[in-house]
């Protein structure tokens, strides 16, 4: 999300919305976002923190701008990751944690500087309580630096390049890019000095996944069913939110594409 810079006159206001059969993993860079749910969670996010929320079976949240900087101009940039859950907790109870910052493991080998956000590698766990193998890890260097990292990665790897430049088989790839290894036990690059990076990834699902605007699953006809409970509002399988529950966003109507001659 961002970068976004935000006037006097101009908040985030995410109202109440629906989801299920995953969770997010809310990190912000800069800014702040206060969080509400239908589990009676209220909370602000800030930079370096985590907000994880699993769905299972169905949650609603609304993300807005806190109230004392909603007069004011901000600044916001941060993630927001969907994580699929595994078959077994797909329709599990729903839960929400908060973890601080000084919580997230870091540490520093040869000028290289890192933040493991979520997940483990390696003997580095963060205490993010994910629900199958995997990692958000967050990279830093000051001066250039060949990062040689495949040993510690495993399954499926993406990288985001925040800032700086790193070169991957003599190619140059600069900031707000983002990059999917052909093999994460492969892993390696050269930072061009001052850089920031993200790699997330894990252990592929057996089963395929389907979605539906804020609704993942893999069973479409659960997928049906969260659509027509948020639809009539159906309060037992999403309840308001406490103190937030003037309004939703509704249902979007995705109309299928006619065949042209």
């Amino acid at each position: 999300m961002g970068p976004a810079c935000l006037k006097d006159h101009q908040n985030l206001d995410v109202p109440p919305h629906p989801h299920i059969g995953l969770s997010t993993l809310t990190y912000l860079l800069d800014g702040a976002i206060f969080h509400r749910d239908s589990l009676g969670n209220e909370i602000e996010i800030k930079p370096g923190e985590v907000n994880w929320m699993t769905t299972g079976k169905g949650v609603v949240h609304s993300e807005r701008t806190p109230e004392y900087l909603r007069n004011k101009d901000s600044f916001l940039h941060g993630f927001q990751i969907w994580i699929g859950l595994p078959k077994h907790l797909e329709q599990s109870e729903p839960s929400f944690h908060h973890i601080n910052q000084e919580k997230i493991p870091t540490w520093e080998e040869k000028g290289i500087y890192y933040k493991l956000i979520a997940g483990e590698i390696k003997t580095k766990k963060s205490p993010v309580p994910v629900h199958s193998p995997l990692y958000f890890l967050e990279i830093k260097t000051e001066t250039p630096k060949i990062i040689n990292i495949g040993d510690k990665l495993f399954g499926e790897v993406g990288m985001y390049v925040l800032e700086g430049t790193v070169k991957i088989e003599n190619k140059d790839y600069g900031s707000k890019q983002l990059l999917i290894a052909k093999k994460a036990t492969l892993c390696e690059f050269e930072t061009n000095g001052k850089t920031t990076l993200y790699l997330f990834g894990g252990e592929p699902f057996d089963e395929e996944r389907f979605m539906f605007w804020n609704f993942v699953h893999s069973d479409k006809s659960i997928l049906e069913q969260a659509k027509e409970n948020w639809k009539i509002q159906n309060l037992d399988a999403f309840p308001k939110i406490p103190g937030d529950n003037k309004e939703f966003v509704p249902l979007p109507n995705l109309k299928k594409n006619k065949n042209r001659n």
